[in-house]
């Protein structure tokens, strides 16, 4: 490839990043938003938290794209830029997803840890920050891991509104040079680095947080033992 078509491809990695950063940050905060409301102590706040989760997980994430790029605009009289339909679409499609990592992680902590907060007369918002969170996030980390990666490989369905992604401009060079083996493996390898990169990060924060958490007391010494007798004149 000439250096022109190295270029096109390099600025669709660099729109590709963008968008799943933005939409990472999105779904995270959509994530925790709605995993821990689905574990509030009020029916009504579970029932509209559940009630997103299973729109969204039951929704196809390309029609969400096709919805909020082409009817919103007509309905609310506004136009999304494709960054920001795609961003938003994406976040929150995956964001459902990751509510039901959050749920799980919470449920999963020790009901004994809760009962301790509450005798202590912590306030259900400290007990969710102060023992519940730091004991539930470390556990998140290899599932939202996965889901990251899902997330870089959802990015693609942006090439639908003309984004110029990875995906876009890679068969934009397709057509330029009539080449379909060599540039999708280009494509292909140039995903799977990002995926690795993103995963060796998720496994370091998952062991910085991990580290401290659950760690085993530490032994006290054996006290010395006089023989019988001793010191007896």
């Amino acid at each position: 490839m000439t250096s022109g078509l190295w270029e096109l491809v390099l600025k669709g990695v660099w729109v590709t990043l963008q968008l799943l950063v933005c939409s990472a940050l999105l779904g995270a905060a959509v994530a925790f938003t709605v995993g821990v409301a689905r574990t509030h102590r009020l029916w009504i706040v579970r029932f509209l938290a559940g009630f997103y989760t299973e729109v969204f997980r039951g929704t196809s994430a390309l029609v969400m794209i096709f919805w909020v790029f082409f009817v919103l605009p007509p309905a609310f009289g506004w136009q999304l830029v494709p960054l920001w339909a795609g961003t938003l679409a994406l976040g929150l499609t995956y964001g459902a997803y990751g509510a039901e990592i959050v749920r799980g992680a919470l449920k999963a902590v020790d009901p004994a840890q809760r009962e301790g907060g509450i005798a202590l007369g912590f306030t259900p918002g400290q007990r969710m920050r102060k023992i519940l969170l730091p004991q539930a996030v470390p556990e998140m980390i290899p599932p939202f891991s996965n889901l990251l990666i899902e997330l870089l490989k959802g990015t693609a369905l942006v090439s639908v509104m003309g984004m110029g992604d990875l995906a876009f401009s890679g068969n934009l060079v397709r057509l330029a040079l009539q080449e379909s083996a060599e540039i999708y493996t280009y494509v292909l390898l140039i995903y799977f680095v990002i995926a690795f990169l993103l995963t060796r990060g998720m496994r370091g924060l998952e062991k910085r947080l991990k580290a401290g958490v659950g760690r085993a007391p530490e032994k006290k010494a054996d006290p010395v033992r006089v023989p019988e007798g001793a010191g007896v004149a």
